[in-house]
């Protein structure tokens, strides 16, 4: 049984329309929900191994927060081929690592990653920015993996209903 972690960038800024696309940047709320997806893997006892990401800027910068929040020991591996990817390039990426590696989190972008979760749990999920989707797939091997592969979703987070929890749970305790 392998874990994959699906999550979608934090949100992006597009407040200089002359930046290229893959060089934007996260916007304030983005760099507020990074960290928190970060300490939610610690405390859940989530922390990936390895870590697979898009070269985009708003991804990079994603993963250096939940790096930094989840105290992630592991190695980020930065793919230009996962910038705006489709499902299949994502299953490649992860058929090639390495069998002794168990749970691994790939950080990239929709549509493509809504397609993947949709391809292995053959349900269809939305993933809003900074979500992660938690996964459990039946294979021995990260070559196995393919789109016949039917995996568990786990747990979907995201960051809207988290914060709204957090804020229920403060009310009541008043």
């Amino acid at each position: 049984m392998k874990t994959l972690l699906l999550m979608r960038h934090a949100k992006s800024s597009w407040k200089d329309s002359k930046l290229p696309d893959h060089e934007r940047p996260l916007n304030k709320r983005g760099s507020k929900d990074a960290p928190e997806m970060g300490k939610l893997l610690f405390k859940a006892e989530l922390v990936p191994q390895v870590i697979l990401c898009s070269s985009a800027k708003r991804a990079r910068l994603t993963a250096e927060a939940v790096v930094e929040q989840s105290n992630f020991r592991g190695e980020v591996t930065y793919l230009d081929s996962f910038y705006l990817a489709e499902p299949e390039t994502y299953l490649k990426g992860l058929q090639d690592l390495p069998d002794e590696i168990e749970r691994v989190m790939v950080i990239g972008h929709n549509p493509g990653l809504e397609g993947l979760l949709q391809i292995l749990c053959r349900r269809v999920e939305s993933l809003p920015t900074a979500s992660i989707a938690y996964l459990a797939l039946p294979i021995k091997q990260w070559s196995e993996l393919n789109d016949s592969v039917v995996g568990e979703l786990v747990q979907l987070w995201k960051p809207r209903e988290l914060k709204e929890a957090k804020k229920e749970k403060k009310q009541k305790k008043k």
